[in-house]
């Protein structure tokens, strides 16, 4: 292997593939919650607070995670603190994007507003793993939107009950 094919590898082990992890569980795990104290209880302000909760939580929970599963000794995907600060800090970033269309006070545009922003997400992640990891685009976009489109209806569902 040259090089400049290392490098990129090392790259893609130490930064991309835990800020895309990051993004992926940020953006997808906090749908259900968010949503779901949305339907529940019809406040933006409810839901903002419960998003907070959740993308800290998540960001927190994966930045331990991802720093306590391996060394990076034997891997090569670097120092785990910097590789858990990576994750966490993106598994943060991907669940308050959303979260905060619900400092809107009006619902329903909190809510569609919300909606496309998850909508963004999803496609920046599938480009990201169509552009780093050289996936198919439209194949990486059906995987993702479908992951988010579970807990999505598992926060509507739980949400409206």
């Amino acid at each position: 292997m040259n090089q400049e094919r290392s490098a990129e590898v090392s790259f893609l082990l130490r930064v991309v593939q835990p800020a895309l992890v990051g993004l992926m569980d940020g953006s997808i795990s906090t749908l259900a919650p968010i949503f779901a104290a949305a339907y529940a209880t019809g406040k933006p302000h409810i839901a903002f607070l419960i998003g907070c909760s959740a993308a800290t939580g998540a960001g927190i929970s994966m930045a331990f995670a991802e720093a306590l599963s391996d060394t990076g000794e034997e891997t090569g995907r670097g120092h785990p603190f910097v590789r858990g600060a990576i994750v966490g800090a993106t598994t943060f970033f991907g669940g308050i994007f959303h979260t905060l269309p619900f400092l809107i006070a009006d619902f329903n545009t909190a809510l569609y507003l919300a909606y496309a922003v998850v909508g963004i997400e999803l496609i920046a992640i599938s480009y990201m793993r169509y552009h780093y990891f050289k996936l198919s685009f439209w194949f990486s976009v059906i995987q993702v939107i479908f992951g988010g489109a579970l807990v999505l209806a598992a926060g509507l569902l739980i949400g409206s009950a």
